[in-house]
């Protein structure tokens, strides 16, 4: 693409578990609501082996089956209850900052999509004090535990001029990876959040440890 690429590649980042290092948050809230049906807490490698979307498919790999519509009430219900209280003490990931910074000094364009539903995302990245890095800030509207794919449309159609083609996905989820496909956009997948390296693998994408690399390699992605 030239210079002229680099400066219209556009940046989709994910949040929780890309951005933000939320890890502990997220195991003490799915324990919790493990806990509520009799089920035994369980690590953070463990969680990435079994992890998937939708999310009761997640619990049905650890509980035999599906939840009933009730247990699945309750068990979201209690997450989000228990992650609210956690995510408070959870701060960015290492160099996230300066990343997002940095992109922005250039002249590229960068934006937030998040499953974390909308109302608390908006506010809870601005107490970060990174929310002037971004062009655009959607989070989840509608129910919880689906997938990206649809929300992922919406987000490239609102900012207009971004095109798919110009475009790099950065998250933590094979899910991210199946939304950045499904417009036409190309992602990169960080080993930091909630899947293992062996499941990202899967996607087909390229897979790096750090957002620094995930970062350059969506510069290269521009050349």
């Amino acid at each position: 693409m030239g210079t002229n690429g680099k400066h219209r590649m556009h940046l989709v980042w994910d949040w929780n578990g890309t951005l933000l290092d939320d890890n502990a948050a997220v195991i003490g809230a799915t324990n919790a609501a493990f806990a509520e049906v009799g089920l035994e807490p369980i690590t953070l490698e463990q969680y990435r082996e079994m992890y998937c979307i939708p999310i009761p498919r997640f619990y049905e790999r650890l509980m035999g089956r599906l939840p009933t519509e009730a247990e699945w009430e309750r068990m979201d219900g209690i997450f989000h209850r228990y992650y609210m209280e956690q995510r408070v003490v959870c701060g960015l990931t290492a160099g996230a900052e300066e990343l997002l910074a940095q992109w922005q000094l250039a002249g590229r364009s960068q934006s937030l999509l998040s499953m974390y539903v909308h109302e608390q995302l908006v506010p809870v990245v601005r107490g970060y004090g990174i929310e002037r890095h971004f062009t655009r800030v959607d989070g989840r509207t509608g129910p919880s535990g689906g997938s990206k794919v649809q929300h992922m449309e919406r987000h490239l159609a609102a900012m207009g001029g971004v095109s798919p083609d110009c475009t790099v996905v950065i998250g933590d989820a094979v899910d991210d990876a199946v939304a950045a496909a499904h417009v036409g956009a190309r992602a990169v997948l960080y080993t930091g959040g909630s899947h293992s390296r062996s499941s990202l693998e899967e996607a087909g994408v390229p897979v790096v440890d750090s957002l620094g690399e995930a970062v350059a390699l969506a510069e290269q992605m521009a050349d």
